[in-house]
């Protein structure tokens, strides 16, 4: 028997939820979004700087984006980011979980209790509550996509420290059993990983002389470092149509560095 092709498809104007996207790589999706003609519910613990404002002010006013700051490791918080949501949107086809927290590379003796629960709380806990508080929100349509953000360190040692890095390890877990559980209901789950980025989360790198910063970019293949736009791009073709038979994958993007 032949299967039915499903020619269920997003809509051309998408409802898109990023966490994380008061700065990096989680701004970068909320202006590419923007600019690709989406609204966005944008939520992040810090709030907007004042060059973020004045970038989307446009968008603002017209509440084709609307922001919330919230602590969303929180449940209580998470509550009210969704009664926020709930005053301004009645629908939602992409979740994009992109807020993290690094551990500064802290191997395990040098990690306590309280910062390996902080490390979790932030990265996974946090996805965790927002997928579940606007799951109901993505199982109302036809078609949604949620998209993780994971890391290299989910994939392997060597990209951060044991709380970051169990940390994404889970967070792999987390995306491949949500898209085992959802796939047949329409939700297509990925989650991208990304190598060095140069973001606000990873400026002391370039600190001083700089030093860290260029051992990274030698120790990775293509010799330099990612922009938060270049995950931006590839988060906007995971949402798309043309990424439909993608579930449960994990994408590297990482300048070659897992190859090395």
């Amino acid at each position: 028997m032949v299967p039915v092709k499903n020619t269920q498809r997003l809509p051309e104007t998408l409802t898109v939820i990023v966490t994380g996207a008061a700065s990096g790589i989680g701004a970068a999706q909320v202006d590419t979004f923007l600019k690709a003609g989406h609204k966005v519910f944008a939520l992040d613990r810090a709030l907007l700087s004042q060059t973020l404002q004045d970038q989307w002010q446009a968008e603002l006013d017209k509440q084709d984006l609307v922001f919330c700051q919230a602590d969303l490791s929180q449940a209580q918080a998470v509550d009210q980011a969704l009664k926020t949501f709930q005053k301004h949107f009645n629908q939602a086809q992409v979740l994009c979980n992109t807020a993290g927290q690094l551990d500064d590379f802290k191997s395990f003796e040098e990690t306590d209790l309280t910062l390996f629960q902080d490390i979790l709380s932030n990265n996974l806990t946090s996805m965790y509550l927002v997928t579940q508080a606007f799951l109901p929100y993505l199982k109302a349509q036809a078609k949604a996509v949620i998209i993780n953000m994971a890391s290299i360190a989910g994939l392997g040692p060597g990209g951060g420290g044991i709380a970051y890095t169990a940390s994404k390890h889970a967070i792999v877990g987390f995306t491949k059993q949500l898209a085992y559980e959802y796939a047949a209901q329409g939700i297509r789950i990925n989650a991208i990983a990304p190598g060095s980025i140069q973001t606000p989360m990873t400026a002391g790198d370039f600190q001083g002389d700089q030093a860290m910063a260029q051992w990274v970019a030698e120790t990775t293949p293509i010799k330099r470092w990612a922009q938060p736009q270049e995950v931006a791009d590839l988060t906007l073709f995971l949402a798309s149509n043309q990424a439909d038979y993608l579930h449960g994958t994990v994408i590297p993007i990482d300048g070659g560095w897992l190859n090395r």
